[in-house]
């Protein structure tokens, strides 16, 4: 069979086809830069929409004098983080200065959410503005529009198979720990946390979420739904269900509530607990996260209840969630967000600081954050829990561990337990290799654009050679004989190979680009609007003290027994080593002895 080679002329703007078809978009070869945007004016013709790019002319290529000046005094993202991450002495006077922090952290806010287009503007199946790609809420929105299915990408060749580029540049060969000494506390935190928004529908397709919500709404533990939360709940006192083993709460049982969890047929009746998210049953650390917040939310109620002994259950049960919503905004800022930067400034959850500024309150995901959050370089290569440790097929469904360790020592285990870093490639797990693969055909299916394209839509220069991308020869060299092009390199590709930052776990696209969805997203909920932030909300000045006065380290001492454990994101000086050279205990508990690479075919849709 002879291949038909299809070639594209490209005469002034119009672009022909050879075999002499009819004239391709003009827009195709994305002659508007800058944000600009391309509208056809015929099969010959074009026009760039410059509004409020800080650009003009007819590709949007000339400055505005502010833009040219702005463009002069902006210090580049490295350079900024440079500053954040350096100079102790000079940030110590700063955060002990109430006007400077709050203005300072003013100014990281709305620089960060200006980045993030509200109302949103593209969906997969839209590369111009509509009314459906703004009111549809089962689709991800999309930051830069996608590749119109009539255009073929003019800066690219083919791409490369998605099993090799997995294999010769992202699979692990040796586990890399996160020199930041990152923990799996923290890496357990960002896999429960963000689970409840990001939620693809791929019975519809990738470019299809079942999160409407669109944020922060604690789905994952109330349910995604209304009929789930009525089977969580115990219509008494605003409480969700719960079991006592040990003298400690644990989520019910499945059998118990019939709520849909899943589960592989071998695991055991009494170790299928039941929460909000029906895939938190895959790892312990997911189900230590979903038991703190139970008894979190049982607590919480019990505190509303002895201040509104007049309260009925379905007031004490809203008011909860919302004190829960609040604490888990602030955790997020102030000891994730805080952790995950770097930065010296001290950050701070204050929805009043954007009180006086231009802010939509409102929240769409987008399918480049949820592809950007796939951080499965976090995990290590085995699991340790005081002495004992786990592969990966023993730790997964595994909740025998939860029931057996308790939720202090899971706690303490995983704060002392060394992360992997994300940024510099060659780090993903074995075990994860069928989901990474299932991104980028995803990626490709919903007609990414580059990753250069998002560099340059998040104000950072585009690479222009694969070492400079990578800081690495040999990861360069491997990268170029599948892509041929730096700017045909994807997205997904492109965040795990760039160069990390130094002595962090990103590199900076990932913090430049995941920064602005993240603040707009938390800062975005409801609850930080002025029609909501006041202390009536969360049952009066009681309430309103939780949310703030809420961390980390709070959360968990509130909620377990006996002595608090050792609990941080990031892992104690004399804690970072590798484990990649530890001999595996032979006793392991084989509770959870199963084929991961198997059981994640089935669930690349929720981890």
């Amino acid at each position: 069979m002879i291949k038909k080679v299809i070639c594209l002329v490209l005469l002034g703007s119009l672009i022909f086809s050879c075999n002499g078809s009819a004239p391709v978009d003009p827009c195709c070869s994305e002659p508007c830069q800058n944000r600009g945007l391309c509208v056809s004016k015929g099969l010959d013709a074009y026009e760039c929409d410059c509004t409020r790019t800080g650009y003009y002319g007819e590709n949007c290529t000339t400055p505005e004098l502010s833009t040219w000046i702005r463009s002069i005094v902006k210090p580049k993202p490295n350079t900024v983080h440079y500053l954040l991450t350096h100079f102790q002495w000079i940030w110590d006077i700063i955060n002990n200065i109430s006007f400077l922090r709050n203005a300072l952290m003013r100014y990281v806010l709305t620089s960060r959410a200006n980045l993030v287009d509200s109302p949103p503007t593209y969906n997969a199946d839209y590369h111009y503005k509509s009314w459906e790609a703004y009111s549809n809420l089962s689709y991800y929105t999309r930051t830069l529009p996608p590749l119109p299915k009539h255009c073929l990408s003019m800066g690219a060749t083919s791409l490369p198979d998605v099993k090799q580029v997995v294999q010769k540049v992202l699979l692990r060969q040796k586990f890399i720990p996160d020199p930041q000494g990152t923990s799996l506390m923290f890496a357990f935190f960002a896999q429960h946390f963000t689970h409840q928004f990001f939620k693809s529908d791929f019975k519809k397709g990738p470019a299809f979420t079942k999160s409407l919500g669109h944020g922060v709404d604690l789905s994952h533990i109330y349910g995604d739904t209304l009929e789930k939360q009525h089977k969580l709940r115990l219509f008494k006192d605003g409480k969700l269900k719960y079991q006592v083993l040990d003298g400690e709460v644990y989520p019910p049982l499945v059998k118990d509530i019939q709520v849909e969890m899943h589960y592989p047929p071998h695991i055991r009746e009494e170790f299928r607990f039941a929460v909000g998210h029906e895939a938190f049953g895959l790892v312990p650390g997911l189900m230590m996260y979903a038991t703190i917040w139970l008894r979190e939310h049982n607590r919480v109620c019990d505190i509303l209840k002895q201040e509104h002994p007049t309260w009925d259950d379905e007031r004490l049960f809203q008011t909860a969630r919302l004190i829960l919503i609040g604490e888990t905004i602030k955790i997020v800022i102030e000891d994730y967000v805080q952790h995950l930067s770097g930065y010296n400034l001290k950050l701070k959850f204050d929805p009043e600081l954007l009180f006086g500024e231009s802010f939509q309150y409102q929240n769409r995901i987008a399918s480049e954050f949820n592809t950007l959050y796939h951080w499965h370089p976090l995990m290590p290569d085995t699991f340790q829990i005081q002495d004992q440790f786990f592969t990966h097929s023993q730790f997964l469904f595994n909740n025998s561990i939860v029931a057996q360790y308790g939720i202090g020592n899971l706690v303490e285990s995983f704060s002392k337990q060394q992360a992997g870093r994300i940024s510099g490639g060659r780090n993903l797990p074995a075990g994860v290799q069928v989901m990474a693969t299932k991104i980028l055909e995803h990626s490709r299916e919903t007609r990414y654009q580059s990753f250069n394209a998002y560099r340059k839509r998040f104000n950072m220069e585009p690479y222009t050679s694969f070492e400079e991308l990578t800081g690495d020869k040999e990861l360069a060299s491997d990268l170029k004989s599948l892509y041929g092009d730096v700017n045909s390199v994807e997205l997904y590709t492109g965040l795990l190979v760039e160069k990390p930052r130094h002595n962090a776990v990103f590199g900076e696209t990932m913090v430049e680009m995941g920064a602005p969805f993240s603040l707009k997203g938390l800062l975005g909920n409801p609850i930080c609007s002025p029609q909501y932030w006041m202390p009536s909300t969360f049952g009066g000045k009681v309430g309103f003290d939780i949310v703030n006065t809420a961390s980390l380290r709070k959360l968990v001492c509130l909620n377990v027994k006996g002595p608090c454990p050792f609990v941080s994101f990031k892992v104690p000086e004399d804690k970072v080593y590798n484990l990649a050279d530890i001999s595996l205990n032979s006793t392991a508990s084989q509770e959870g002895d199963v084929n991961p690479t198997v059981l994640l075919k089935e669930r690349t849709s929720e981890l």
